[in-house]
């Protein structure tokens, strides 16, 4: 099976607000496992729906694992996720984007977060992450408000960002397309 395709800024869908699901049907479970392994070949640690063309709340996250690089870390797949709770403390983490290539910046977010969602098979569900996970759940989170990372950062950087995206079109149009 092919990997759907990630779609890259500007493109006008990645700036939607996504539509919230339902249920998580067999059709959404597959989009999700579909949405992993787009994740898994770009490769990256986290893509929501926006980012494949569906306006859809659906997010899939896996940072992978610390301890042992060899096996896979902890896939989490949610639809409609809400955070509940976010700590005092924030961080600072070098942020990228699958629908941004090879582009980073560092942006700021609360340390930790409480947030709800339906897993794919439409069980409610609460999860507490911190660091590098809480990190990507609201990077995704962001991506269903139509909110990408270089909105955190400065206009100047922001553009500077997206003016090596537009160059990088020019000089490979088939690899970023």
């Amino acid at each position: 099976m092919t990997a759907l395709p990630i779609i890259t800024a500007p493109d006008p869908r990645l700036k939607l607000t996504a539509r919230p699901i339902p249920v998580v049907d067999q059709a959404i479970a597959q989009l999700m496992r579909q949405m992993a392994d787009a994740m898994y070949e770009a490769p990256g640690i986290g893509l929501a729906a926006p980012q494949v063309g569906q306006n859809l709340q659906v997010i899939v996250v896996d940072i992978g694992n610390d301890e042992n690089p060899d096996l896979p870390g902890q896939l989490h797949m949610m639809a409609n996720p809400v955070i509940e709770w976010i700590s005092d403390e924030w961080c600072l983490y070098k942020e990228g984007c699958l629908s941004l290539p090879d582009q980073y910046a560092e942006v700021e977010r609360p340390a930790s977060v409480r947030v709800r969602y339906i897993d794919e098979h439409n069980r409610d569900k609460t999860l507490t992450a911190e660091g590098l996970l809480a990190t990507c759940i609201q990077h995704e989170m962001d991506h269903l408000k139509g909110i990408l990372f270089v909105d955190h950062i400065s206009k100047l950087r922001r553009d500077v960002i997206y003016r090596r995206l537009l160059k990088q079109r020019r000089v490979q149009p088939a690899t970023l397309s």
